[in-house]
């Protein structure tokens, strides 16, 4: 594995194996790697020649610079969990990704996905997003990039910034790897006690519960929101939002809605989880 931090010897090694005909394959992460991440990187694997990991904690997409200091940096460990998995791991600093600072930083923002759902709760947090995954783009210039469905907003962002920007990039979206007590596995989860970890699974439980109901015919949608917070806050979790909406468009169902997207955010002690699930209409 080939651990680099800078542009100039990425851009070298991307241009060696370009020239030899090979098929790059990209997993743009944050570090604190999981096995979720790991699934990516096979993913990747399965259709690439080469693998890249970029590891980069983007203050971009940060609301509160508490958030930002207290994120896992973990490079270490990371490393040793890729093992070879991938050939080069890319470790840009934010200098060298925002030599202008982050004020007097050209910003991606692809409109409408980003204002809606997620976006309205945290403005900026998309644009962060879109704009981090474009540059290491440019940078990486891969054939193919990975993202897990469990940020299943994030992935549909990445999809119509790709599009909309004729970037030859394919994009492919992996399932949500989960425990085996099916909570949706997340750096997050590292900030959870013993005692919330056991809670956890509540929430896939909750939206597991909610999609048999739509499943089944229910379509009250507000009412089905309102039983899912329920559920969960007497549980003993803060329910943050559940949303349903179209699964191609993010926002409501429309007579020509193919499915919805179960959307579910709950605060569990210091730890905020997010889960997703598709239900065919």
């Amino acid at each position: 594995m080939q651990l680099v931090s800078t542009i100039e010897p990425l851009r070298a090694t991307i241009t060696e194996w370009r020239r030899a005909g090979l098929r790059i394959g990209f997993v743009p992460t944050m570090g604190n790697l999981h096995n979720g991440h790991l699934e990516l990187v096979r993913r990747a694997r399965e259709t690439a020649d080469r693998v890249v990991v970029s590891i980069f904690v983007n203050p971009l997409q940060f609301d509160r610079a508490a958030d930002l200091d207290a994120y896992p940096r973990t490079l270490e460990q990371d490393c040793e969990r890729l093992g070879e998995l991938a050939e080069l791991v890319f470790t840009p600093t934010p200098d060298l990704m925002y030599p202008n600072g982050q004020q007097q930083q050209t910003k991606v923002s692809v409109p409408g996905v980003s204002e809606v759902l997620e976006g309205a709760l945290r403005p900026g947090h998309f644009d962060g997003v879109s704009t981090v995954v474009c540059k290491l783009f440019n940078l990486v210039q891969p054939d193919l990039a990975c993202f897990g469905e469990k940020d299943y907003q994030q992935l549909a962002l990445i999809r119509k910034m790709t599009v909309d920007l004729n970037l030859p990039v394919e994009i492919i979206g992996v399932p949500t790897v989960r425990a085996e007590d099916g909570l949706a596995l997340s750096s997050r989860n590292g900030y959870l006690t013993e005692a919330e970890r056991a809670l956890a699974p509540e929430l896939a439980a909750t939206m597991n519960w909610l999609a048999q109901r739509l499943a089944a015919g229910e379509r009250d949608l507000a009412q089905l929101a309102a039983d899912g917070r329920a559920r969960l806050d007497q549980a003993g979790f803060r329910t943050d939002g559940i949303d349903m909406v179209d699964a191609d468009t993010l926002t409501g169902l429309t007579g020509e809605s193919r499915a919805v997207v179960i959307l579910m955010a709950a605060f569990l002690g210091k730890a905020r989880l997010i889960d997703n699930q598709v239900v065919t209409l």
